[in-house]
């Protein structure tokens, strides 16, 4: 009896997370990545006064839907075109670069997370002590997939994509991560799923009004932090958009200069993963964002604690809160994308000196000195 429910036990730590990245990865992320492509499509034009897709919806009806059956078809016609691969190209590295731009993308989603608890389980796939370290040592990985998509592709454009991404990401991973060390300052933690918590019950970190981190509760040290953790959060995000070389830093890829950049040769599913890591990416950065920044999961004004205590449990989080604080992760994220969406299709693009001076001269200096002014905040307002 005791072997067997300790197998039972067994099986339920195997199929707990097996079952948690099958409704996140599957579910989740996928969908929203596709009808990421839609809401970039619908919106830009709206944007340029434009029609957009609109007429794939129910088959063999005149229901379109808005257009929502897009994503489905264009995965349809991805699936059924000629894989081309050219002869000139080095075919080991040409089929791996797609993988190895599409795979970190998604892995860097098991230490976000996207809700608090339902049915007992917390709603995150690793919730490791180590989270932000986590996300960018493997999101790191994707620019060697890029950089093998430029080299092994043997052609000139593709080549200059390739050498321009890997500039780019390494210059703006520096203000990246030194621009994250002032919010670790703050929260002394680096467990993502510690830090949500943390804002639920004082406030997020851009918005701290209620529990012991508001003002009138005594809360002075958050409002002067409030401005370093501003500027913090304005280079992240810039950071962001250059990690995941979305315009106005997309030069790599910029089609007026380098036809599509590094992923010129590609055709069929090969192209369809750089497509589909690129969204991953943007997707994977809002959670980042959110999670860091605007409480996560959390609900604003206390709201949290607030129904905790109608549901009479203080102990356990029921069901329909649960569902409660995953859809309100995933608004938040949804609103950060239409934001990504939005930038994209109003700025212009940044000539490659601007953008590296940018990094380099401005990111860099400024994201150094806030960690000298949240450490010294930090000492003054110490109790």
């Amino acid at each position: 009896m005791m072997t067997s429910s300790l197998a039972i036990i067994e099986l339920s730590a195997l199929l707990v997370p097996a079952i948690k990245i099958v409704a996140l990865v599957f579910a989740v992320i996928l969908p929203m990545v596709a009808y990421s492509v839609w809401a970039e499509r619908r919106v830009s034009a709206i944007i340029q006064d434009r029609v957009g897709p609109n007429r794939v919806g129910i088959p063999f009806t005149k229901i379109g839907l808005a257009g929502l059956g897009q994503p489905i078809s264009d995965g349809v016609k991805f699936l059924l075109k000629e894989d081309f691969t050219p002869g000139h190209v080095n075919k080991l590295y040409f089929w791996l670069a797609p993988a190895l731009t599409m795979v970190p993308a998604i892995l860097t989603c098991a230490v976000l997370p996207f809700g608090s608890e339902l049915f007992g389980e917390k709603m995150v796939i690793a919730d490791l002590n180590v989270g932000p370290l986590f996300i960018f040592a493997i999101a790191s990985l994707s620019v060697y997939g890029i950089v093998l998509a430029g080299w092994a592709s043997n052609s000139k454009y593709p080549f200059l994509g390739g050498i321009r991404s890997t500039s780019q990401m390494i210059s703006y991973e520096i203000s990246l991560g030194l621009s994250l060390v002032p919010v670790l300052l703050i929260f002394g933690e680096l467990n993502l799923s510690e830090i949500v918590e943390e804002q639920s019950k004082n406030g997020w970190l851009l918005l701290p009004l209620w529990g012991e981190g508001a003002i009138w509760n005594g809360g002075w040290d958050r409002f002067f932090l409030f401005f370093p953790a501003l500027l913090a959060f304005i280079i992240f995000t810039t950071s962001i958009f250059a990690e995941t070389n979305r315009l106005p830093f997309d030069l790599p890829e910029c089609e007026t200069e380098l036809v599509a950049g590094y992923h010129t040769e590609y055709s069929s599913m090969k192209f369809a993963l750089f497509f589909l890591g690129e969204y991953a990416a943007m997707i994977i950065g809002s959670g980042l964002i959110v999670t860091l920044f605007l409480g996560g999961w959390s609900l604003p004004f206390g709201w949290d604690a607030a129904l905790m205590s109608m549901a009479g449990n203080p102990e356990q989080v029921p069901w329909w809160l649960g569902v409660i604080h995953i859809s309100t992760f995933l608004a938040k994220v949804i609103a950060f994308i239409l934001f990504f969406i939005w930038v994209r299709w109003t700025l212009p693009r940044f000539r490659y000196d601007q953008l590296m001076k940018l990094g380099w001269v401005v990111f860099f200096e400024l994201a150094l000195l806030n960690i000298f002014i949240t450490a010294g905040i930090i000492i003054l307002t110490r109790p």
